[in-house]
Parts: C-alpha cells; sequence; structure tokens
C-alpha cells in the first residue's frame, strides 16, 4: 500500500508544479463597457456589478476600479459580470434601465433586478457580502453544499 502511495505521489508531483506555473488567463475578470452588454442574454447566467460614472476620470470611478482590480477573484466565484458605463450621452441599455446619476454602484442578482446601489466606492469584501445575501445567492449556496461545492 505504501508503494502505490509513493508512487501515486511521484506521478503527480510535477502536474501541481505545472499547475503553479500556470498564469491566469489575461483578462479572465475585466470589465465589459456597457456598450457591449446584451441585457437579455445575462439572466440567470450572470450577475451583474455597474459602475457608473460621467466620466472615466471620476476620483469615485477609479477608485472603485482600483478596489476591484484587488481581488477580483472573489467577485468571478460569484458569476459577476463587471459592466463599466462612463458615457452618459451613449444612453446605453443599461444606463437606460438603471438610470443612474453621477457615480454609482449597482448590485445586481441574476434575475437582473437592481438589489443595492451605492454612491460611493465599495471594497470588494463588501460587495461580495451583500452579494452573498442576495436570494438567488444563498439558493446557489444550499444547493451548492448539497453537492459538495461549498458555493
Amino acid at each position: 500500500m505504501k508503494l502505490l502511495r509513493t508512487a501515486l505521489v511521484a506521478a503527480l508531483l510535477p502536474l501541481s508544479a505545472l499547475a503553479q506555473e500556470t498564469p491566469a488567463p489575461a483578462g479572465a475578470f475585466a470589465p465589459v463597457a456597457a456598450a457591449d452588454v446584451v441585457w437579455s442574454d445575462l439572466m440567470y447566467v450572470r450577475r451583474p456589478v455597474v459602475v457608473f460614472a460621467d466620466s472615466p476620470n471620476d476620483p469615485n470611478f477609479i477608485r472603485q476600479m482600483e478596489l476591484i482590480a484587488r481581488d477580483p477573484g472573489q467577485l468571478a466565484e460569484r458569476d459577476v459580470i463587471l459592466i463599466t458605463d462612463t458615457d452618459p450621452a451613449a444612453r446605453t441599455e443599461v444606463r437606460q434601465k438603471l438610470r443612474p446619476r453621477g457615480f454609482s454602484l449597482v448590485l445586481l442578482d441574476k434575475d437582473l433586478r437592481p438589489v443595492i446601489r451605492k454612491p460611493l466606492p465599495w471594497e470588494v469584501r463588501e460587495i461580495t457580502h451583500a452579494i452573498d445575501k442576495f436570494p438567488l445567492r444563498r439558493q446557489e449556496i444550499q444547493q451548492g453544499a448539497g453537492r459538495g461545492a461549498g458555493g
């Protein structure tokens, strides 16, 4: 039995080193411009987090993007799609549906209903804690826990 275990560890050891050396794909969690989003394609597939501003130079917008860039993995685990809209004149579908004023962070559930609107930037930790309280997310966690996925 010890020989089998040793052989198995020896066979898998090079694979673990390879996995550590493989970088995450570039743009694995990149923001998507609101103009490129087809709203109906997101229904029950992705959880939109939308960052609005009247200009890409808005200090709150810049700060929010910096905060998200620190830990995008937590958002990716929750099926988040990060949508940005910094051009009010473009009148994108996302902007028309959510009607923000100035800087706004809007968290939506997978049914595309806005759950939380914030006028100031939020840390990823705050965003993920809020998402984990959404009804559909709680359902995902409960179903995932039964399958061993953990949510």
